[in-house]
């Protein structure tokens, strides 16, 4: 019955094949011809010089979030904004895209005389032809330059002078390379953004210690204290104006 029953199933199937055989015929793939070339067939002068343009602008863009945490007051205002969330113990209750976006705004507003300056000196003068690629980097860089040495104290400034072997004799304000400008001005940046934190710790540090000395008084060993005295320093921040106070004073070290 077993030898019927497996001679049944290959006869079977040995039926749908043939029954259902079909002639596959394979077709050729025409994979099209790709066209590198930028501007079509025009080879003028001209249409390279655009295709120039439009490299250094894409370059320029795809460093911009480099250019803007490195070479603002960006650093400044988002460290300030982290201490004072450590500070406050909202971790959870202030969302960092809020604050980033504060922090990018603020950064906007402080850089705007730089950026017209920039704008008016380099790049539309680049734009419509007439200054070179070379004195329109000089050009633009220039404000850049002076708004980051006014915030960069020496001591740093020579530190990386001193390593990077330049003569002192002839580093000016105006010919000093950005490559030892930009690190000094960031960890200055970073030295004033911690100093700020300091102050803003030590208001709040005081109710942490004030609430934790009463419940431990109060026996109350299990509360925790940061949970008692958020609302304080809630209280205390919104009392004072924090957010004016704070933005205030970013602004004004800035020289705003």
């Amino acid at each position: 019955m077993k030898k019927k029953k497996y001679l049944f199933m290959v006869l079977l199937v040995f039926t749908l094949i043939f029954a259902f055989n079909k002639s596959v015929s394979a077709e050729p793939i025409n994979i099209p011809d790709i066209n590198l070339q930028v501007g079509g067939e025009s080879t003028s002068p001209q249409s390279y010089v655009d295709n120039i343009k439009l490299l250094i602008i894409l370059t320029i863009l795809t460093l911009l979030p480099s250019i803007i945490i490195m070479m603002t007051s960006f650093t400044r205002i988002i460290v300030v904004f982290s201490f004072l969330k450590n500070a406050l113990g909202a971790q959870q209750s202030i969302p960092n895209q809020i604050l980033i976006g504060l922090a990018l705004f603020l950064t906007i507003f402080i850089m705007q005389p730089v950026y017209s300056e920039i704008n008016e000196n380099a790049f539309k003068p680049f734009m419509d032809n007439t200054i070179t690629q070379e004195q329109a980097m000089e050009a633009g860089s220039k404000p850049l330059r002076e708004f980051m040495l006014k915030q960069t104290r020496q001591k740093d400034l020579e530190l990386f002078i001193e390593t990077s072997k330049l003569n002192k004799e002839e580093i000016t304000k105006d010919n000093i390379p950005l490559t030892v400008v930009i690190p000094a001005f960031a960890i200055s940046e970073l030295k004033t953004a911690f100093q700020i934190g300091f102050l803003l710790f030590l208001p709040f540090l005081i109710i942490d210690m004030v609430v934790a000395s009463v419940l431990m008084s109060m026996g109350m060993f299990m509360v925790p204290p940061v949970m008692v005295s958020l609302p304080f320093k809630l209280l205390l921040f919104v009392m004072v104006d924090g957010w004016y106070l704070m933005v205030r004073s970013l602004i004004m070290s800035f020289g705003g």
